[in-house]
Order: C-alpha cells, then structure tokens, then sequence
C-alpha cells in the first residue's frame, strides 16, 4: 500500500502500473493482481481514507477555527507516507470515479458533519449551511495549493495560525 500510495500521489491514476508499483515493493505482479484483482483495485484499496477529527466539533464555535486548522496541518505534515486523501485528491482530475469518491467522502466527513455543528451553535440551517460550504471551499482550495501545486505556504505553525483565523471568520459569518 505504501509503494502504491506514493506512485498515485506522485504520478497519478494514468502514469502508475502495476509492474511499477510492484517493482518498488519488490513483489510480483501476479501478487498484486491476486489480492487486489489490478490496478483498478489497488487505487481503491490505496485510496481508503479516515479522517480522525470527531475532537474537531467538540467545544465552543469561539474555538473551531483552531481545532480545525490543528487537524489540517497535523494531517498535512504529521502524516507517515502518502496520504489517501492526497491520492484521491490528485487522482480526481483524471478518473471521475475519483473526483466522486472524493466528493462523497468530503460530504460525509467534512461538510455534513460542520453543517450540523454550526446549525448548533447557532445560525440557522441555510446559513449553517453556506458557513460550512465556504469553509469546506476554502480548505479545499488551500489544500489543492499546497498539495496539488505543491506551493510551499510556509511554517506548519504560521499556516495553522493563519487558517485558524481565516477559518474561524468564515464560521463565524
């Protein structure tokens, strides 16, 4: 999974085989395609994803935008190997079975879940709903920068403050 992972993150859905992935885990092809019936399979299994941040909706709205931000930077640099995530995010402009699993997954994990907390808090439902679209766009966005186009936006404790911030703004209306 691991040499799998980092050839998607790296290269992309098209540009990895199953011979490549193979060779840099120092297996043979026929292994991969026993266990994960190819590469279609290996992708799916690579691309698994959790997001642990249930902590995250736990506590004061006042307090969001820093337990976010924390989550997002610790998952940006903390992270051992390719992230899943990273590998459906890069992979969702070549397959739309990607860009699928990733938006269903960012529904489920990261929209809904902050829909329903600043409703809570709060805002009423339409408006719980665009403060957790514009933050889901803008973490969006600042991860596509960073991940995707691999701009260095700097210190992993300036980039927390500064999401933070931006974050906590836009929960906050």
């Amino acid at each position: 999974m691991e040499h799998a992972r980092g050839q998607f993150a790296r290269h992309g859905y098209a540009a990895v085989t199953v011979k490549g992935v193979a060779d840099a885990a120092g297996v043979s092809p026929n292994l991969i395609t026993r266990y994960f019936g190819g590469k279609d399979g290996l992708f799916l299994a690579a691309t698994e994803v959790g997001i642990p941040v249930p902590d995250s909706f736990d506590g004061d709205r006042s307090g969001l935008g820093e337990r976010l931000a924390a989550n997002i930077v610790r998952r940006w640099f903390g992270a051992a190997g390719e992230d899943p995530l990273l590998v459906l995010h890069r992979a969702s402009g070549e397959r739309p079975a990607a860009a699928e699993a990733l938006a269903a997954f960012l529904d489920t994990n990261s929209l809904e879940p902050l829909h329903r907390y600043l409703r809570d808090s709060g805002p009423d439902d339409a408006e719980a709903g665009r403060r957790a679209a514009a933050i889901d766009a803008f973490v969006l966005g600042v991860s596509t920068r960073r991940r995707i186009l691999r701009s260095d936006l700097g210190d992993p404790d300036d980039l927390r403050a500064w999401l933070a911030a931006a974050i906590q703004r836009l929960a906050d209306g």
